[in-house]
């Protein structure tokens, strides 16, 4: 496996727990000394560990939120 770097630019917000400490994250994260992207994925408390996520530009983001607005949650 190739190495890599990333930066944590800036932590937007935790989404939710899981088992183990770790927690699902909204970051903005610069990989390999790029511009930063918005990137969810599951953390270890210290960072040095991650799950597998998805990295969005910000046109992709705003994309998303206005599909997630657009959706009709029905109440559980």
């Amino acid at each position: 496996m190739a190495e890599f770097s990333y930066d944590i630019v800036e932590e937007l917000g935790v989404i939710g727990q899981g088992r183990g400490g770790w927690s699902r994250e909204l970051n903005k994260i610069s990989w390999n000394g790029r511009e930063p992207k918005y990137d969810l994925r599951d953390w270890a408390p210290d960072h040095e560990k991650m799950g597998k996520g998805i990295s969005l530009s910000k046109e992709d983001l705003l994309a998303l939120r206005d599909l997630l607005n657009e959706l009709d949650f029905e109440e559980d």
